[in-house]
């Protein structure tokens, strides 16, 4: 295949986040000092909960619900307030706190979402993942206090999402703040959050037991709660000329931004640029036929995955025959989680496996 000369700009872009979206981040606004526990709901400013859990609030203001308090010893990460959730707990009861947003989020821009967590010293327990649940309006579940099914909600209501997180370890530092921090991409709708494990007991990885002589529980502290739009400041440096890379056929090729949200087959927006490239090349090489192939991780049934495999293929499928390209010339497959190319134990590894690639054929 030919290769073609490209003169063009080469853009040095910095990635900078603009203002802070949550209101109190660090929880230091509220109406009384907390003497006692479960005083978070509806005294902690702009904050509450989504269920009927009693969630709790720290402040030094206070001698019981201080830096030093029943679960243990923790300064705030910032200022002189944060809050505490049970994230594990016997019959699957659980605490989360409710945010609220300044403005709703913006379709289909990238928010840098970030918070700090550190493991109550009495803890039996540490968690590998814990999540947030992005919605429009504020979430009520007041007559339940176990865990909120947030991936079974996602796929019933509209303008509701889903977004876990996973560490390579526990979060099981009882000293220091942990940091925890993913790239979300909006819907639109956004306009509150929640945190907390919305696993149920079953599906919750804990760590083995700590020597403790507490019930088995997991319990975390929280503060200091982001989340930030992405902003791209673009500084024009030279004017180069360089070689497109040859893309030979019957290779196999991963496309690098054709990104997916949690357990969904819409394509985002940052995947429209890579595919546009791809149905671009196509149009100048009208002997090749492509063939688009779908991947997922190994999490959940294999029935889902093979599902989703073959819907994120076709969404492919479907865009490049939007933008012009003759059907007879394009084909999709999925393979669900059959074909790992990394391991599915690690996030990474799981980040690597949930792809889409596309082989070039000569027709």
């Amino acid at each position: 295949m030919k290769k073609i000369i490209l003169v063009f700009l080469l853009f040095n872009s910095i990635i900078l986040t603009s203002q802070n979206l949550v209101l109190n981040p660090s929880f230091e606004d509220f109406y009384d000092c907390p003497r006692d526990m479960s005083l978070f709901h509806r005294n902690v400013k702009d904050w509450t909960i989504p269920n009927n859990g009693t969630t709790d609030y720290f402040n030094s203001c206070s001698e019981k619900m201080g830096f030093q308090n029943f679960n243990g010893y923790q300064k705030a990460k910032t200022g002189n307030g944060y809050a505490g959730i049970y994230a594990y707990f016997k019959k699957d009861y659980r605490e989360y706190v409710q945010g609220t947003l300044k403005t709703t989020l913006e379709r289909g821009k990238k928010y840098q979402v970030k918070f700090y967590i550190s493991l109550a010293e009495n803890s039996r327990y540490a968690l590998k993942e814990l999540g947030m649940m992005m919605t429009a309006e504020k979430f009520n579940a007041s007559k339940s206090k176990i865990n909120i099914n947030a991936k079974h909600f996602a796929n019933r209501i509209p303008n509701l999402k889903f977004r876990p997180t996973f560490s390579k370890e526990f979060y099981d530092n009882d000293k220091d703040w942990m940091e925890v921090s993913f790239i979300y991409t909006a819907n639109g709708f956004e306009n509150y959050f929640a945190i907390g494990n919305f696993n149920s007991n079953s599906d919750t990885k804990k760590s083995k037991a700590r020597q403790t002589g507490y019930k088995p529980f997991s319990y975390y502290y929280i503060d200091d709660v982001s989340i930030e739009l992405l902003e791209k400041e673009v500084v024009i440096e030279t004017i180069k000329t360089v070689e497109e890379p040859t893309i030979n056929t019957n290779e196999v090729y991963i496309f690098k931004n054709v990104l997916f949200d949690f357990d969904k087959a819409d394509l985002l927006v940052v995947s429209k640029e890579e595919l546009n490239q791809l149905y671009k090349h196509l149009e100048a090489n009208l002997t090749l036929n492509v063939e688009i192939y779908g991947h997922t991780d190994a999490t959940g049934l294999e029935t889902r995955n093979q599902e989703l495999s073959e819907q994120r293929a076709k969404a492919v499928l479907d865009y490049l025959i939007e933008k012009g390209l003759n059907a007879t010339r394009i084909k999709s497959f999925g393979f669900g989680s059959t074909q790992p190319i990394s391991d599915n134990d690690t996030e990474e590894g799981r980040q690597l496996n949930r792809r889409v690639a596309f082989k070039l054929i000569e027709n």
